[in-house]
């Protein structure tokens, strides 16, 4: 079934949100993405604001079960599962369209803690660490929640090194290597919690 009206101005949303930040991007760049007109727009939405928070909605479902599958099909162990998270993360860095973290860019532009970007932003980190602790549980590690959090700071710091190190310096051209020092690091403390 073809995607509702809705449904493309929210992935349109999401890739001009993504791409040029939100407050950069006009509602005129989302139309012209989606091809839908204004009035269209405004049926389905009262403002750029709720257009965002339900473009980030979308953007957190997708982004967590692309994540999921990938660690399903890739990981057989428990441990195996832990790790292809950083290589879901790598594959994600050297794409075409890594444009750093949603929801670590809205934390950015958005100051007001309480804002709804804000606490979206928020709810998704910590989805994304029940999921790593969920991982942990099933290993042998004394303290699953204890690593995730170690796990977590570290992905998130892999994702921040690869936007802003290597994406924007130019300091490398390998994106991709923040997450595989994150990986070993990862092993590491893996390693270290039995």
């Amino acid at each position: 079934m073809p995607p509702s009206r809705r449904e493309e101005l929210v992935d349109a949303a999401m890739k001009v949100f993504y791409s040029r930040g939100f407050h950069a991007s006009s509602l005129d760049d989302i139309l012209s993405e989606s091809g839908v007109s204004r009035m269209t727009l405004y049926n389905h939405f009262k403002s750029k604001d709720e257009l965002i928070i339900a473009a980030m909605r979308r953007r957190d479902e997708i982004f967590r079960n692309k994540l999921m599958k990938f660690v399903e099909s890739k990981g057989k162990q428990p441990i195996d599962r832990i790790v292809a998270v950083f290589d879901f993360h790598e594959d994600w860095f050297t794409s075409n369209d890594f444009c750093g973290c949603m929801f670590i860019n809205s934390a950015a532009e958005f100051s007001d803690a309480g804002s709804a970007p804000r606490r979206l932003a928020a709810e998704h980190k910590q989805d994304l660490l029940r999921y790593i602790t969920e991982l942990c549980e099933t290993t042998t590690v004394k303290d699953p929640a204890d690593v995730a959090e170690q796990l977590i700071i570290l992905i998130e710091g892999a994702i921040v090194s690869a936007r802003v190190v290597s994406q924007v310096t130019g300091s490398g051209s390998d994106v991709g290597a923040p997450a595989r020092l994150a990986k070993r690091m990862a092993m590491q403390i893996l390693e270290q919690s039995k």
